[in-house]
């Protein structure tokens, strides 16, 4: 394997070489900015044939009032997100294609921030990260290689704050339904000597949630210090989040549904999530000259924290022995994780060709352990906080990548990918239901990519790309049994148009899979959805996204979604006869997905938008039973903003509103399924299958309004 991507990579150079010397002399060297190649390595440029969307620093802001980044993203192509606590902060998700959170690759700075090994994000660790958000960009299907666990459905990559010529100030303050409110305060130095730059944000959001108790309590910090020279950008920075959620993941029965949707199913006062999360990372952007640039970063990040849960009526050896049979507890469990990230890499940039070549190294280490800090009647001699299990993890990641643009012939551009991906992961000791769980596996992938984008005109490109992504299983898997790999093979053919009044991208995309690990709908218990390999399976789909601007006062922007998402052959067993249902739908994995925003500018410096998600109906299993069915829902929020320029004082004042679910529609955009089987004289087999569902209600109508001043 490492021989086939050492002597790919060869040939991509040649080929790279040869390209170089059919430049033409028209070409001329374009120069970068150093910012941006800090994602330089991961992102993709407006022609590259890998489908993608950019959203800006101005984007985001018009509707950061404290939501969630998923829930910012939520109008974007092919895109479905949820709450657990329905108001679209602390616990947020997000699926691109039908593929959910843990297949989405997150890097900030090229740095992978999705959990090594989980793979989730979480992004209850991430309070107001949007306010420094500098941009981002969402690549759907494989798009090109990243660092971390490989993108096998999307890539979401975001680039801090970019440094700031001149000093500057800002304080934010919304305030809106359920008692929510967020607070930031942010300050830079500008350029001191034309070299140095500080600048830093502090926030805290607060909301009790639209479900029962569902508060979340955020507290965040970004810090940045900035060298810069004509050819020279070191930034180093630090985030970090401390965060409180009381639990909203366990959902509500139909029943409970109908009785009252803002009901928590939990009693106990402090059943609540506690984690800290604190980033380090340093980035060195040199660039040598108009051909040749490099980028160093290093990450550190730790994360330690616990949720607390009360448990009744357990049994001692479940507790190891710490307690007496039908005891009530309450427990802690812990996580306590480092993570160590070194990524390098060296780009050489003349004419139309452009090479990127590098390597990214990471090591992480996790404890897991529970302890009992209550009981009603606790085994002699135990002591608070006694573990009651205890495990390590370590997880090794090393990747090596050489991706090439050039021009093949006049219309003509290339485009190869290369990355060899080698991982490590080992468990040692006992897991939360004290079985012992020890892992030793080991992967070596290779992930090729290869496009073409044919541009006939100034305003059209065509582009057609094919490529190959591996995926190790996750915690969750190894524990249910699953040892092998994924692969995920991604066909894409798109079409873009941009003109002064239009600009238009269309897409079909095939993604076909071996042993694809596909959402079973059941949870863990902690939430954590579960997994199952359904063998064979694909998506097929084409999506459609256009802004039109009907003139300088009104456009619209609008995407469309229209897929097929199948296991084939897929096997299950139903009152205890192992059955074959042919092709069957893959699990949370809509039909059809639609965003819409019509943007008004009646006057100068004031914006309303009407935004609206259609989300057809989906299945929470893989049986294409009727009781996982979640049905279709259509909601349309009401975005306003008005920037007023103060002739002292202020250089601006930002008043913006939003009003979500306008239309008050009571729907569910997430939910949990499931079977069991019980002993039945009356069946044949004498085993009956029993099925069990699971639903997130979201908010109906709810409002936020907030005040920025920028000074």
């Amino acid at each position: 394997m490492k021989n086939n991507f050492l002597f790919l990579t060869l040939f991509v150079l040649s080929i790279c070489a040869y390209a170089q010397q059919n430049q033409t002399e028209q070409d001329s060297t374009k120069t970068q900015n150093l910012d941006e190649v800090l994602v330089k390595a991961v992102r993709v440029d407006a022609d590259s044939p890998i489908t993608h969307s950019n959203v800006s620093k101005e984007e985001l802001a018009k509707r950061n009032l404290g939501q969630d980044i998923p829930i910012l993203l939520n109008y974007l192509p092919s895109v479905v997100t949820t709450s657990d606590a329905g108001a679209g902060i602390g616990y947020t998700g997000i699926r691109v294609r039908g593929t959910d959170a843990t297949r989405v690759n997150v890097s900030i700075n090229g740095i992978p921030y999705n959990d090594p090994e989980s793979q989730g994000t979480f992004w209850v660790n991430l309070g107001d990260f949007a306010s420094s958000t500098e941009s981002l960009q969402l690549q759907r299907g494989v798009g090109t290689s990243t660092n971390g666990s490989g993108a096998f459905g999307a890539s979401l990559n975001l680039l801090t704050d970019a440094f700031s010529e001149e000093a500057s100030g800002e304080i934010s303050n919304s305030f809106g339904s359920f008692n929510t409110r967020k607070h930031t305060v942010k300050l830079s130095t500008g350029l001191l000597n034309n070299h140095f730059e500080f600048s830093g944000r502090f926030s805290k959001i607060y909301s009790d949630g639209y479900v029962d108790r569902a508060f979340t309590d955020l507290k965040s910090y970004f810090l940045q210090g900035i060298y810069k020279d004509e050819n020279t950008l070191i930034k180093a920075l630090t985030f970090g989040n401390k965060e409180q959620t009381y639990q909203s993941w366990f959902g509500l029965t139909a029943e409970q549904l109908q009785e009252d949707r803002r009901q928590n199913p939990y009693t106990y006062e402090n059943e609540t999530d506690n984690y800290w999360q604190d980033h380090y990372q340093l980035h060195w952007n040199e660039r040598f000259n108009n051909n040749w640039s490099t980028n160093l970063g290093l990450n550190y990040t730790k994360g330690y924290g616990y949720f607390e849960q009360y448990r009744p009526e357990e049994s001692a050896t479940d507790f190891a022995n710490l307690i007496v049979d039908d005891s009530d507890v309450i427990v802690r469990r812990w996580l306590d994780n480092n993570f160590y990230v070194l990524n390098a890499n060296v780009t050489y940039k003349k004419n139309m060709l452009e090479i990127i070549s590098g390597l990214s190294i990471s090591s992480y280490t996790g404890d897991h352990f529970g302890e009992v800090i209550w009981g009603s009647n606790l085994a002699p001699n135990t002591q608070i906080r006694d573990r009651y299990y205890n495990g390590d993890a370590t997880k090794n990641d090393f990747s090596i990548f050489t991706k090439a643009t050039f021009k093949l012939a006049k219309k003509i551009t290339g485009f190869v990918d290369l990355q060899g991906r080698f991982v490590s992961y080992k468990t040692n000791g006992l897991d939360s239901d004290r079985n012992v769980f020890n892992t030793d596996a080991d992967f070596d992938f290779f992930n090729p990519k290869l496009g073409f984008t044919y541009k006939p005109s100034l305003n059209n490109n065509f582009y057609a790309s094919y490529a190959i992504a591996n995926r190790e299983p996750n915690r969750d898997d190894f524990q249910a049994g699953v040892t092998e790999n994924e692969t995920l093979n991604d066909i894409e053919l798109g079409w873009r148009h941009n003109t002064e009044k239009v600009a238009l991208s269309t897409n079909v995309y095939y993604m076909f899979y071996q042993n694809q690990l596909v959402l079973t709908g059941e949870l863990d218990d902690v939430g954590s959805p579960l997994r199952a390999t359904s063998g064979k399976s694909y998506r097929l789909g084409l999506e459609v996204d256009a802004n039109i601007k009907f003139s300088s006062v009104f456009n619209l922007s609008t995407n469309v979604a229209l897929s097929r998402n199948k296991n084939k052959d897929f096997t299950t067993s139903v009152d205890g006869v192992l059955v074959n249902l042919g092709n069957t739908n893959i699990s949370f994995s809509p039909e059809l997905v639609i965003g819409n925003a019509l943007n008004f500018y009646p006057v100068e410096r004031l914006q309303l938008s009407l935004l609206s998600k259609y989300v057809g109906e989906q299945y929470m299993g893989n049986t294409d039973n009727a009781d996982s069915i979640l049905e279709s829902y259509f909601v349309s929020d009401f975005n306003i903003n008005y920037e007023i320029k103060p002739k002292a004082l202020f250089k601006s004042i930002v008043l913006s509103g939003l009003v979500n679910n306008i239309f008050n529609k009571e729907y569910v955009s997430n939910g949990y399924f499931g079977s069991f089987d019980f002993d039945d004289a009356s069946s044949p087999t004498g085993t009956t299958t029993g099925y069990f569902a699971g639903y997130y209600p979201q908010a109906t109508t709810n409002f936020l309004l907030g005040a920025t001043l920028k000074f």
